[in-house]
Parts: structure tokens; C-alpha cells; sequence
């Protein structure tokens, strides 16, 4: 079993001595998490809330969490790749009705979308990029009222959702950078985030 172990430890060593000696541009596969400011799915809420306070609502200890992202990119050629983005976020906040809290609101975002990346700048450590995706939310919605259990509620809808990013950077080794985006949709208006490719 000793042995086996052995022989185990030795072939995950070359395997990563060969990966940290490649350059990055024979890599056909690359994985990322980000986490973003300014989703769609929170300014869509933001504007909510102004319509709401028409009516005399008011919003307090908002909470968002998100937008959390994930992606996967397989690259047909080294300057393009194709893949999917899977995205998460989260409000919560007091409503207000008077000054007296009325209930609780909680939005959920569940975001799925193909995308293409454009890796028109590679260098060894160093690479500039573009990203557009486009595909739909599940956005989930409950209000749980404190005063009139009927006026709690619970909705779920479906809806076309979009990220283009105009510009990526990314810098580190080969095979592992730190990236940051600026552009606008479902995972921000900026984004950063770890990526790796292999």
C-alpha cells in the first residue's frame, strides 16, 4: 500500500512540475470564481425600491450578498473560448410602513449563461480580455409580513439576464492569476476573482 501511495505522490508531482513549466497558451481548459458589486439583479431591486417608496414603503438593513460566480471556459482556439457562467446573489431588508417595520423581504438570483471569452492579449504572466454571456435568472422573491400573516407572499419568475465584460486583466503564473473585469451585467460592474487553467 506504502508503495502505491509512493508512486501516487510521484505521478501528481510531475504532472504539476509539467504544469507550472507550461506557458499558458496550450491550455485548453480554465476555471474561475469572482465576486462583483452592481449586479443587474441589484440595480433592478434599487429601482424597486424607489417605486416603492411612491407609496410610502421604506427599506432598512439591506443585505446583499453577491454577486457569487462561477465559470468555466474551454478554449477552441488560444485567443477564444466557450464555456458557461453560473452566478448567485442575494437582498434582504426591512420594510418599513410609518416608521414601524411591516415585514421582511428576501430576493434570490439564480443566473445561468453560455458565454464566449476573447483573450486578445497573452503574454506568459500577464493577459488582457473581453467576455459576453447571455442567458436567464430565476429570480425568487418572499415578503414575510409581521403584521398581517395574509400579506405575506412568495413569487418566482424567469427572466433574460446578460454580462459584457469590455475589459479583463489578469496577472499571475501561468497557470493561476488573479483577474479584474470592468464592463457591466449579472456578475457587476466590477468583478474580481481567481482563475486557473490547465
Amino acid at each position: 500500500m506504502k508503495k502505491y501511495l509512493t508512486l501516487l505522490a510521484v505521478a501528481m508531482m510531475t504532472v504539476l512540475s509539467l504544469q507550472a513549466q507550461s506557458n499558458g497558451y496550450d491550455t485548453k481548459h480554465e476555471v474561475a470564481v469572482s465576486y462583483g458589486i452592481d449586479s443587474n439583479s441589484q440595480i433592478i431591486d434599487a429601482f424597486e425600491e424607489i417605486g416603492g417608496g411612491l407609496f410610502g414603503a421604506r427599506f432598512d438593513n439591506e443585505k446583499y450578498i453577491g454577486p457569487i460566480s462561477a465559470e468555466y471556459f474551454y478554449h477552441l482556439k488560444p485567443w477564444l473560448g466557450v464555456g458557461g457562467i453560473f452566478v448567485y446573489g442575494q437582498n434582504k431588508q426591512d420594510v418599513m410602513m410609518d416608521h414601524e417595520k411591516n415585514g421582511e423581504s428576501k430576493n434570490s438570483y439564480i443566473t445561468l449563461m453560455p458565454a464566449v471569452k476573447f483573450d486578445w492579449l497573452r503574454k506568459k504572466n500577464f493577459g488582457m480580455y473581453s467576455k459576453l454571456a447571455v442567458g436567464a435568472t430565476l429570480r425568487s422573491e418572499k415578503y414575510d409580513s409581521n403584521i398581517n400573516s395574509n400579506n405575506s407572499y412568495s413569487d418566482s419568475e424567469v427572466h433574460v439576464n446578460w454580462q459584457a465584460s469590455l475589459i479583463g486583466i489578469e496577472g499571475g503564473s501561468p497557470t493561476v492569476r488573479g483577474f479584474a473585469e470592468l464592463g457591466m451585467g449579472e456578475q457587476g460592474i466590477i468583478l474580481a476573482g481567481v482563475r486557473y487553467k490547465f
